[in-house]
């Protein structure tokens, strides 16, 4: 017997949009769409983004992906912006000699 509650298929729906941010690896930008569309609170947008994405696993594997990705693309700016300031440093102090 299951012991958690039962789910009507509309709760397992999302927007079409949510589903389109949740595949770029945008969780945050999911759960806004949830609340506006259906007019619900914080929480419950989370959940019920949090079960449609455990209850599709070529989702989940997307969604991991996108956000390693934007992990990556994360780190490459950082890079770049900490080479800058050491470039940046590097002719400021050479001009003060």
């Amino acid at each position: 017997m299951n012991d958690t509650c039962p789910r009507k298929d509309s709760d397992m729906q999302l927007p079409s949009a949510a589903v389109a941010a949740l595949q770029q690896g945008s969780k945050i930008e999911a759960i806004k769409i949830v609340r506006q569309e259906r007019g619900i609170g914080l929480k419950e947008a989370k959940d019920a983004v949090d079960l449609y994405v455990q209850a599709d696993p070529l989702l989940q594997s997307k969604f991991a992906a996108a956000q390693a990705g934007n992990k990556r693309s994360c780190l490459l700016w950082l890079t770049i912006l900490v080479a800058l300031v050491l470039i940046g440093y590097y002719l400021f102090s050479k001009g003060l000699r």
